[in-house]
Parts: C-alpha cells; sequence; structure tokens
C-alpha cells in the first residue's frame, strides 16, 4: 500500500512475489472503532495481499483462493507463520496453496506486524494474548470472521495450523476458539499456556513447560527429533494436554515408517474406545526446525518430508466440525 493511501478500507494488492523482509518498530496501537467495508477476494485463483482492522487491532493478511472455488461452501485453512517469516514466506515453503488448489479450499495468512514482535513472533507466551476476544487471537479469530461473511466457507470445516511460535499460537486458537476451529495443526510448536511471560516462554522452548490438559479440537504434530531450537519434547506435552480428560480410554497405534526418499519417522495415533481419533504426533528422526516436506526456497523448511502440509489436510479434511444451525 502506497504511504499516502488510507487505511480506512480493505484493500486487494499485487500477487505476491518473493518473501519480504524489513526491520524492527514500536508497539503496534489498538483501532478503538472502525466501521471497515470489506473486500470480496475474485472467484479466480490468485493470492491477494488484504488488510483487517477492526476494534480488536490491525493486521495484514495474505488470501489464496482456489481456481475451483466457485462460490459453493468450501474448508478454510488458517496458517499461522513462524518467528522472522511473513505470510508470503510461510505459503511457499509450506506449499498449502498447491494443496488448496487440489482439495479446492481456501487458505489465509495473517501476518504478525514487527511492530507488535520485532522478529515477527506471534505473542503466544504472554497473558494478554491467551484469551479471546482480545490480544492476536481476537485479531487472527476476527480475519478468519472477515473471510468467512465475504466467501462461501464451510463452518464445519474451519482449520488452524501453524509453525514454531505460530504452531504455539495455532494451539492458543484452538484453546480459546473451540467452536470456531474443527481441528489444529502444531508443527515445532509449543501447548496453550505453556509459558506466562518472555522467560518462560523461552523456558517451555526447552522443557515443554506445564501445560494445563485441556481442548476438544483433534490435533496433529509434527516435529522433528533434532530440533534444537524448540525442543521435542513439547510434542508430547502438547498430546499430553489434549489427551488429558480421556486418560482410561485412549488407545495409542504407533507405525515407524519411511514413505519414498522421506525422513524414516514414528506416527502415533490417539484414538477414544470408540474408535474416535482425536489426536495424531508425527516424530521425525534425524529432523529439526524446519518444516517438513516444504520447499527449499522458503525458511525453516526440509525438503525431505514426510509432506507435513498433506498430511495436516488429510487429517483436517477426515475431521469435520458439527454443522451449525442458525
Amino acid at each position: 500500500m502506497n504511504r499516502n493511501q488510507s487505511p480506512a478500507t480493505t484493500r486487494a494488492r499485487q500477487p505476491v512475489g518473493a518473501a519480504g523482509r524489513g526491520t524492527p518498530g514500536s508497539p503496534v496501537a489498538t483501532v478503538d472503532e472502525l466501521n471497515v467495508p470489506t473486500l470480496v477476494a475474485p472467484a479466480a485463483a490468485g493470492l491477494t495481499h488484504l488488510k483487517h482492522e477492526s476494534q480488536v487491532g490491525v493486521r495484514r493478511y495474505d488470501l489464496y483462493v482456489p481456481s475451483g472455488y466457485r462460490g459453493f461452501p468450501v474448508p478454510l485453512v488458517v496458517m499461522l507463520h513462524g518467528g522472522t517469516q511473513d505470510a508470503a514466506d510461510f505459503a511457499l515453503g509450506t506449499k498449502m496453496n498447491d494443496l488448496a488448489e487440489q482439495h479446492t479450499f481456501l487458505v489465509v495468512y495473517p501476518q504478525q506486524s514487527r511492530r507488535a514482535n520485532p522478529s515477527r513472533f506471534w505473542n503466544w507466551f504472554r497473558p494478554g494474548d491467551q484469551s479471546a476476544g482480545a490480544g492476536e487471537p481476537g485479531i487472527i479469530a476476527a480475519i478468519t470472521d472477515e473471510v468467512t461473511r465475504n466467501h462461501a466457507i464451510d463452518p464445519a470445516r474451519i482449520y488452524v495450523a501453524g509453525m514454531s511460535a505460530g504452531g504455539a499460537m495455532a494451539a492458543v486458537m484452538a484453546a480459546t476458539y473451540p467452536g470456531l476451529f474443527s481441528a489444529v495443526g502444531v508443527h515445532s510448536g509449543v501447548a496453550y499456556r505453556a509459558a506466562h511471560d518472555l522467560m518462560s516462554g523461552l523456558a517451555a522452548m526447552r522443557n515443554g513447560g506445564a501445560p494445563p490438559a485441556g481442548g476438544t479440537a483433534p490435533l496433529i504434530v509434527f516435529h522433528g527429533d533434532n530440533d534444537t531450537t524448540v525442543s521435542p519434547v513439547n510434542a508430547g506435552k502438547l498430546i499430553d494436554a489434549r489427551t488429558a480428560h480421556h486418560t482410561d480410554e485412549v488407545t495409542e497405534q504407533t507405525t515407524v515408517e519411511n514413505h519414498g526418499a522421506g525422513r524414516r519417522h514414528t506416527r502415533t495415533v490417539f484414538r477414544k474406545q470408540d474408535g474416535e481419533v482425536i489426536a495424531e504426533s508425527w516424530i521425525v528422526h534425524g529432523g529439526g526446525h524446519a518444516w517438513f516436506g516444504g520447499h527449499r526456497e522458503g525458511t525453516y523448511t526440509d525438503p525431505e518430508g514426510p509432506a507435513a502440509s498433506a498430511e495436516m489436510v488429510r487429517f483436517f479434511l477426515e475431521h469435520p466440525g458439527p454443522q451449525q444451525v442458525d
């Protein structure tokens, strides 16, 4: 957007090219009250830059609309990038838009502001950003609502996923908006409320913290067992928090696999006694802090696989939420 343009409306911009980078700034100001008209993205395939402004705050986001979208209700996947990344980099690295074309769903990429966090980390560790209706969860939920109002989205098929700090924020979103998201994917992330400030957040990245039991959305977790940025202990903490209320009835099915040229990995499926899947864990052996099966030109990606994006989409589409009745 030109610096001389007014930010009072949501605008489509030119298609995204390479990921942009910038310099840190000061904390973002919250907009107290705005009546902001929104723009319906074109039905044709494409990625547009948009801007959300509302009472809860301001953030830019990218929206991908697949070529198969015809105005009938389709799923929506909310993708939350990691620290030092931006929306374009995350879209490139995860290859999620390719899967959107294949399965016909929309993808929205909220982008953290450098003014909110100099390195563009979502502030998942702050109490003010761990509750519904305010802070960054409120902004991400408002962006999700904006997309659902402007497009034909199946309310029973809205999903959220993220990497690293974005994975931690995805866990926050699933916990604080259980009626909005039907399933959640956490890649190399941290469990909800494993931390309460920056120092405990840094500690949780090493030891997983002490997250409370909770969560109702089906959960899929990816983590490399050689991750030195966010310890793989966090994958277990995420699963433990999700299955804690089902301790006496959860069964585990573990398989060690190697698909094609992908890295060897251990996949564990957690089911209730009635067979319902409530969680799935993928531990990638020898994998570091990277999105598995990602595009080599994206940051924090491991092209070797297994294909985290494809497995998350498969898991999401297997888990629609209850149909909502007006």
